[in-house]
């Protein structure tokens, strides 16, 4: 039984450094760059449709590295509790952004929208139509999820996805040259 205990401590103290300190998320990034809009998102059993779209940057504004943290963005129509859509991205890898670095554009869309026969354009001045609020929460590690940024979905139609990140630059070659 003495065995066993010093098991569990020792597992519980690899697993506790393993972890690493929480950072304060609000504190360690700032949402930057940020668009909205809406995303034409073609045609649906035969009618136009427009998703709302979010599009940010995330910047580290803390004196150390911050890495994997989750990104979620929640859509809801303004005045009305229950959420229209939402999207996941994975954000900053376990490889991390260094202080004062910001990551790559994310793009962030709901799949439900609205969908009508008239011109998307005229979509957007429809008497029925109605605006649309994302919450943007972020995750760090296995913590709580954390709202970073709230924003109106502006009424303008968006037809092209932003450009995709540039892929990140290749590990320079160990001491012993270029590697195959």
């Amino acid at each position: 039984m003495h065995i066993l205990t010093r098991l569990c401590a020792v597992a519980l103290a690899v697993g506790a450094t393993a972890c690493g300190p929480s950072i304060e998320i609000t504190k360690a990034l700032e949402v930057t760059d940020v668009t909205t809009g809406w995303f034409d998102a073609g045609i649906t059993n035969g009618m136009n449709k427009l998703v709302p779209s979010l599009t940010f940057k995330a910047r580290n504004v803390s004196n150390i590295q911050v890495e994997s943290v989750q990104f979620n963005a929640v859509f809801r129509v303004v005045d009305d509790p229950q959420e229209l859509g939402s999207a996941l991205v994975k954000g900053i890898d376990r490889h991390g952004i260094a202080p004062g670095a910001s990551t790559p554009i994310y793009t962030m869309q709901s799949a439900l929208g609205y969908t009508g026969q008239q011109p998307r354009s005229e979509m957007l001045a429809h008497k029925d139509f109605h605006d649309v609020r994302v919450d943007l929460y972020a995750k760090y590690r296995s913590d709580n999820w954390v709202k970073v940024g709230s924003y109106l979905i502006q009424r303008k139609l968006l037809t092209s996805a932003p450009p995709a990140p540039a892929p990140a630059p290749a590990p320079a070659p160990g001491p012993g040259g270029a590697s195959n």
